[in-house]
């Protein structure tokens, strides 16, 4: 049975990662990064330990503990185990670590769980995504996605502006040789593997362009190139970004190889395409998506509440309304979710969450988030900016005239101090600004996916049949 390396072993593995124009070379240590490695490492901690590993793992056909991502749902039970392991980790970081490997996972999964099916459109790819799918839950790893291209000119078509577009340069033997560059791998610094796939179709003559494949994150020729830092190291006043920065990085291939066996699409738009939107990874993989945006949701709605506590602002009306927002934002998403877990359907073997209802989540996400900020800012208004620039001050030689001027209607000058801090980390700083931009567009451009969902309507028919029996 394999044996998973320590996650920290695993870290300073020779992948390169930049960051402020230099190779990051101990990750572990570094104060970039040192907060969310921690983070992660406590998080892997969870699954050995009661009562989290239960809620957390299952026992796989070879008798060991893996995490319930890797598990392929065969009842509706299932599905609501999955998502209490998904809410469990996402509840430790406050809701925002977005990519804590479960999406990519539930790709995989589903992928794995249909390979019968894939092989027929694929012969041998059933073999592949038995190695990559044993291989991912029976050693831990880590994994994240990236499917976009870099965003350049956008006034010109996409034919226009092939340059730095992944590709296959040339191919052997061994595998196939990539070049170009592909967006956002969010996570990618502290992950073991990433899936490499495309968001949109490719046509013939993008052939190049039309590739799936999971390549280990140390591969020579591989670069992960990091947007500033948003980490701090002041965990007292910055509780959000000097744990839960995922980091986002630009992936740039240089002749990079990729082994015939870790291939699942190469050169083919029309397969890709079919793997793309399969059916059980795009469910599963939407459906902790959601679970995510709920533990998110429940945060607004703490952080809100506390802001009209400490203000004394919960008996006026225009507060309370507010606040009757974000609950319902949450109770919203979380019915969708039930209902997604509950009728659920049966394909092929396995269950999975009812699309209609997990698109529905996903869609009102992006705009419920962003407004649910705006309210925040609303409540807290300018008390968000009344605190001292660090917690220390409260006890500093002005503190007597501190405590006396920055408490709230029920806690002292140090405990409103703290909890504005950690309001205004999910607000105001530069982690929270990403979260917002993050959440209008993480699945896609919201235009584009309303009306896909507008499009792909079932009940469209039925109910125009309403008024033309009515009339």
């Amino acid at each position: 049975m394999n044996t998973p390396i320590p996650y920290l072993q695993r870290l300073n593995n020779g992948r390169t990662v930049w960051l402020d124009g230099e190779i990051v070379n101990d990750l572990v240590n570094h104060k970039a990064f040192k907060g969310t490695v921690q983070t992660i490492q406590h998080l892997l901690n969870l699954q050995t330990v009661e009562p989290t590993k239960s809620i957390l793992t299952y026992e796989t056909e070879k008798g060991a503990n893996a995490h319930l991502s890797f598990l392929v749902p065969t009842s509706i039970n299932d599905l609501k185990r999955k998502s209490l392991a998904y809410k469990c980790w996402v509840d430790e970081t406050f809701g925002v670590m977005s990519r804590l490997s479960e999406y990519s996972r539930s790709q995989l999964v589903g992928w794995y769980a249909s390979r019968q099916q894939l092989d027929v459109l694929s012969p041998g790819i059933a073999t592949k995504l038995e190695k990559l799918y044993e291989a991912a839950r029976d050693l831990d790893l880590l994994s994240t996605v990236a499917a976009h291209d870099p965003q350049r000119n956008r006034s010109k078509s996409a034919e226009e502006i092939e340059h730095g577009k992944l590709r296959v340069v040339t191919k052997n033997e061994e595998g196939i040789f990539v070049s170009g560059a592909k967006t956002i791998a969010t996570a990618a610094p502290y992950v073991d593997e990433l899936l490499i796939t495309s968001y949109h179709k490719r046509g013939l003559d993008e052939a190049a362009m039309a590739n799936i494949f999971y390549v280990p994150i140390s591969a020579q020729g591989l670069h992960m190139v990091c947007r500033e830092s948003f980490a701090s190291t002041d965990t007292s006043n910055h509780p959000l970004s000097s744990r839960f920065d995922e980091m986002d990085a630009v992936l740039i291939f240089d002749n990079v190889l990729i082994p015939w066996e870790r291939v699942l699409v190469a050169e083919d738009p029309e397969l890709a395409w079919k793997l793309r939107i399969e059916t059980a990874s795009s469910l599963l993989s939407q459906h902790q998506t959601v679970v995510r945006l709920i533990s998110k949701l429940e945060s607004v709605v703490a952080i809100g509440n506390e802001l009209a506590e400490t203000a004394g602002a919960t008996e006026f009306l225009h507060v309370k309304e507010k606040l009757s927002e974000l609950i319902i934002q949450l109770e919203t998403i979380k019915g969708l979710l039930n209902a997604a877990e509950y009728e659920a359907i049966e394909h092929n073997g396995i269950y999975l969450p009812k699309q209609r209802f997990l698109t529905t989540a996903r869609n009102l996400g992006t705009r419920y988030y962003p407004r649910a900020l705006e309210i925040l800012q609303q409540i807290g208004a300018s008390g968000l900016l009344q605190v001292p620039s660090t917690i220390q001050e409260i006890d500093g030689p002005i503190g007597d005239k501190l405590q006396a001027y920055y408490g709230g209607t029920h806690t002292g000058a140090f405990a409103r101090t703290k909890f504005i801090k950690l309001a205004w980390d999910l607000i105001g700083s530069q982690l929270g600004a990403r979260h917002e931009l993050y959440e209008r567009f993480y699945s896609g451009d919201p235009v584009r996916t309303f009306a896909a969902q507008y499009q792909n309507y079932s009940e469209k028919d039925r109910l125009l049949k309403l008024v033309e029996e009515f009339n």
